[in-house]
């Protein structure tokens, strides 16, 4: 009985969330709480069954809300500003340091774990120079992707909150032991990256050579944003590597500022917010404190020395708290579903009747499994629907027969809504990368999935080689 009230618990959550008939919240705190009614359980029962959930979960969410807090002044004080202004211009005329600088601005703008904010710097940023070449903007899209998607493991990214939500795993035991990986993965991006530069430039070689300047001007009209193939035009041979960098440098900045965010910037308190960062960072990598703690000190310090006053600060406070408090929400709303799913007995009766559907010799490889296909599952299944509905049943199968719950969560997060996000079209921020780059939705996906789906096997087998997933577990 519990076992069915619960399987199609999970089902009505994924329909929903698949179908985005209803906010997270509304799916991950409203179905569980309708489904223990329905499974005979009183008000007093589920009350503390969420109380229990909730608690699991609060560290996790206090951690993602200062997170995003703390990145999101930095990025207000104008500690990214050089970097990306350097990379911009180092990327000059030539295709392959254009595909490079593309990966590594996405790399350093996700920084912050936020997709939306990595795609509104990096698209229109690097839009101009792929234009004036003749480019093509699935390129882009690609080379942005794969530098988001690879930086997505953070633990504030998303994904690998919810894994340690999921599983009442503390996030840093998930992230720290696969940084190997993940810095593995930065590298294969930027060669991916340079492999596409260098295709780029036999591209645009065996092009027919125009008047650069009929070209220049056909790009910055509106039919140019059409897509791929106006990118692809016949003036693509502007970018075989004549010209200076300054010739292809757009003519309107890319990054000028507001007058709104020039009054934000702090350039005096550069080096004391890289030096904050760096500090943050090491506290997070060595465990010396927990990782709300460390960035509620974080933020707190950079208010006070960047914002001081109650006004300033309140005011920041403000900007950047609604999508802290949607992601928060949902985390929430997920420990109140963990909470149910667990304490009503529905995770273990669940997991008994798929331990005798799954055969069990192919048990001890979920984690490969799991790894294996976390880009595909992408297309299927969206951040929370995944981490909130599907794996708490694959963890649950893995335990009964002796899978460590943290390896195929490890696992999933090398692929699952990280380096997949970027053709996940049950993500939003999705949209909004093909909406920038004005490429089509199929394209894209077509473009990047090899690409997304080769880096995430090859950070599974760094994870592998270096023992932190088990190849098959015994």
């Amino acid at each position: 009985m519990l076992s069915t009230i619960g399987y199609l618990m999970i089902a009505v959550i994924l329909g929903l969330l698949l179908t985005s008939r209803v906010a997270a919240v509304v799916a991950l705190a409203g179905v569980p709480v309708v489904a223990a009614l329905v499974a005979g359980f009183g008000p007093a029962e589920i009350t503390g069954f969420v109380k229990d959930g909730l608690g699991g979960v609060a560290g996790t969410t206090a951690m993602f809300i200062f997170a995003i807090t703390y990145f999101g002044l930095m990025r207000d004080a104008g500690m990214f500003d050089p970097v990306i202004r350097r990379i911009v211009r180092w990327a000059g005329n030539a295709p392959a340091t254009i595909t490079v600088a593309t990966t590594a601005l996405a790399i350093f703008a996700h920084l912050d774990g936020a997709g939306a904010t990595t795609f509104l710097i990096t698209i229109p940023a690097m839009l101009p120079l792929y234009d004036r070449l003749g480019m093509s903007r699935l390129t882009l899209t690609v080379c942005t992707g794969l530098g988001a998607g690879v930086m997505n493991l953070l633990p504030w990214g998303g994904p690998t909150a919810r894994a340690a939500t999921a599983t009442g795993i503390d996030v840093n035991e998930l992230w720290v032991p696969l940084i190997p990986a993940q810095v593995v993965g930065i590298v294969g991006a930027l060669a991916i990256a340079w492999f596409l530069g260098r295709r780029e430039h036999r591209r645009l070689g065996d092009l027919a050579p125009v008047a650069v300047e009929a070209e220049v001007g056909a790009a910055a009209g509106p039919g140019a944003a059409a897509g791929p193939g106006a990118a692809a035009g016949p003036g693509a041979a502007a970018g075989s590597g004549a010209g200076s960098a300054a010739e292809v440098e757009p003519a309107v900045d890319p990054l000028a500022l507001s007058d709104e965010d020039a009054a934000l910037r702090r350039p005096r308190l550069f080096w004391f917010n890289v030096a904050l960062t760096v500090a943050v960072l090491v506290v997070l990598v060595m465990g010396w404190a927990s990782p709300e703690l460390t960035f509620l000190v974080a933020v707190v310090v950079a208010l006070v020395v960047n914002y001081p006053g109650l006004k300033q600060q309140t005011a920041r406070i403000e900007a950047h708290s609604m999508g802290a408090m949607l992601m928060a929400t949902t985390l929430l709303a997920a420990g109140a579903f963990l909470g149910i799913i667990e304490g009503s007995g529905m995770i273990e009766a669940m997991a008994e009747t798929a331990a005798g559907v799954v055969p069990a010799s192919a048990a001890p490889g979920l984690p490969l499994i799991v790894g294996i296909l976390g880009v595909p599952l992408s297309l299927l299944f969206g951040p929370d629907a995944y981490y909130f509905g599907v794996m708490p049943v694959l963890t649950a199968l893995g335990e009964a027969h002796g899978v460590p719950t943290e390896a195929i969560a490890q696992a999933s997060i090398l692929g699952q809504e990280t380096v997949g996000f970027p053709i996940s079209p049950l993500t939003g921020s999705f949209y909004l990368l093909v909406g920038l780059a004005g490429v089509d939705i199929g394209k894209h996906i077509k473009a990047l999935f090899g690409w997304a789906w080769l880096l995430s096997i090859l950070m599974l087998v760094v994870a592998i080689a270096i023992g932190q997933i088990p190849l098959w577990a015994s």
